[in-house]
Formats: structure tokens, sequence, C-alpha cells
């Protein structure tokens, strides 16, 4: 059985986007005091709306590239655009975001001695030699392709938490993220989850770069949260050190293709579209697979335990409301 610690002040970047505000949830459930920053470049106020008023809520609109000052006992890093339709918008800022925002949360975490978790990603494993995935490889990424701004972006600021960590003792947290989907993800991502379901709800054709064998592995959000809490929940170590800092692969390690995929979404939402071929982009990956057992081992047994087409349903079902409430919203305007 897991134990909560009392009420926490917990900083969490990025909050008002897909991953951040399941997490302000959480946390809020759970009794702790939030404090929301984001500049609302992917995020939106719509994923925290729910939470205006709480009394254990705040939100601060604040780009990380900037020094922030406050007084938290936690910090979740997760601010920077994941998708590559966003990070590729401007790639210079993609970068600032993951180095400058990394030195300003590290700097704020060693201040206050705080504990502080880092959303990294699988991206920093490139086009993968090695399937799965293990923490002990060191990737296969161009240093200075399309995606490197948000690739390179991310293994720097690695590189800056273990600096951190070895050089003032901080105690961090690096979450190393594959593939997550579920409500609250951005209809205009770009990823591939999002881009089928709203292609499929919308009766239009649903597009496949490649020939769709490349594979992914996809992780339900609330599987992912869980990891995220339990890894920042883990004790330190003899005498007060620094616990257990990663970096940890937290992602579900079904393997399915593009293809599975999209012919998945397409018996769950009953559409009548077509698969339509287009040129694989630049640098994307073949192969991504999680191996989650260093997860296992540390996080209490932590596993995923929502299977894909129940995942997607659940996501579809969102995605039906939220295109709807767009399409009414477009219809008061124009009447």
């Amino acid at each position: 059985m897991r134990h909560y610690n009392p009420r926490k002040r917990i900083l969490v970047t990025g909050g008002a986007g897909f991953l951040g505000s399941h997490l302000i949830d959480r946390l809020i459930e759970r009794g702790d005091e939030v404090i929301c920053a984001d500049n609302l470049f992917t995020g939106t106020k719509r994923n925290i709306d729910h939470l205006h008023g709480h009394p254990r809520f705040e939100f601060i609109r604040h780009d990380v590239t900037l020094p922030l000052y406050i007084e938290v006992d936690q910090i979740y890093n997760l601010a920077c655009p994941a998708s590559p339709v966003h990070y590729q918008h401007d790639p210079v800022q993609t970068t600032k975001t993951s180095v400058h925002g990394a030195i300003n949360m590290l700097g704020l975490a060693k201040r206050l001695k705080a504990r502080i978790f880092q959303a990294s990603t699988s991206e920093v494993y490139g086009d993968p030699s090695v399937h799965p995935q293990t923490e002990d490889y060191w990737g296969n990424v161009n240093p200075i392709g399309v995606r490197s701004c948000y690739d390179e972006g991310k293994r720097c600021a690695e590189t800056l938490f273990f600096d951190y960590h070895r050089q003032h003792g901080l105690d961090i947290r690096v979450a190393r993220i594959f593939n997550t989907y579920g409500p609250r993800m951005h209809p205009n991502d770009g990823r591939v989850v999002s881009n089928f379901i709203v292609q499929a709800l919308r009766g239009e054709d649903i597009t496949i770069y490649g020939e769709g064998q490349q594979t992914r592995s996809f992780c339900y959000v609330d599987d992912l949260i869980e990891g995220f809490i339990r890894f920042m929940d883990l004790p330190r170590g003899d005498n007060g050190a620094p616990g257990f800092p990663g970096p940890v692969n937290l992602g579900n390690p079904g393997e399915f293709t593009i293809r599975q995929l999209a012919e998945m979404v397409i018996e769950l939402t009953g559409a009548k579209s077509k698969l339509v071929f287009r040129p694989l982009p630049s640098d994307d990956p073949m192969q991504r697979q999680p191996d989650i057992n260093l997860a296992k081992t540390h996080l209490q047994g932590w596993t995923p335990a929502v299977q894909l087409k129940v995942g997607l349903t659940k996501t579809i079902a969102y995605f039906d409301s939220l295109l709807a409430d767009i399409s009414n919203n477009c219809s008061d305007t124009s009447s």
C-alpha cells in the first residue's frame, strides 16, 4: 500500500496542457495545493476551467524561459510543445524552452531545496537501433534535423538535470515519456492518435505517412500520470540523500503499427474513411517501444492497465464532444 505525505505546495509548468492538466487534477484530488504556470502556446484554459475558483489551485501565465520566483515544495517541469507541428513552428523557441526552462526551474529547485521532475521523452532515443529501448541506450539522434529542436533540447535538459544532481545534490526525477494519448489532447497537434480520430469523426480519409509499418507504443494518460506521481513520491535515500533520479521509461510496451492504429480508429468510430498514404517525414523513427522493467522495479510494480481499445474509446468520446462544441460555437458566431 502506498502512503501519501501531508499536503504539499506544487508547481506544474505546462500545467494547462494535455498531460499537465491531468496531473494537476490528480494532485488536487489528493489534497495538494497546485500552482499552474503556462504561457498558453499549446496549453489551453479549457483544460483547467473546471478548477477556476478552487481554493487550492492558482494559475500564472508565465513562460519558463524567464525566471520564476515562487515558494513551493515540489516542481513538475512539463513545459514544452510536444508535437512536431507545434515544436517545429518556432524551433529556436522550442530549444530555449527545453534548455532555458530547465535552467530556470533547476535554479528555483536549488534555491528552495525542492524535488524536481523533468518530463523528458522517448525522442531522446531518436530512430533507435536497439529494440525495445532501455534507459542505458544512448540513442541515435540527428543533431541538425527538423526534429532536433525537440529531441536535442530534451537531451540537453536531461544533461542539466543530472549535472545539478551531481554538482549540487539536487533531488531530481527524470522520466522518458513514450507516446501518450487521451482526453484533452489538442485536436490540431499533428500527433497520430488525435489526427486519426479527428479525421475519422469528420468523415475524412485517414492520412498515413510512409507505408504504416512503423510502430508505436501507446500509453493512456491515466496510466502515465500514475507513474509520474509514484516516481515523485519515492523516498529519499539513506541519510537524506537524493532518491532514485532515473531516467526511467514511462509508457505502455504494447506495440502497434500505425496502420493497425488507423484500422482500430475506423472500427471504433464506425467511420467510412479510407487510408491515404503520404511520404514519411524526415527523421521519423521506425520503431518505438519502451522497456519498462526499471519502472516496475522502482515504482512499486507500476505497469499500464488501460488497453488500447478501451483508451481509444474514451478518447474518441472526448473528441466527439469537442468537435460538436466547436461546430456549435461556429454556428452561433455565424448566425
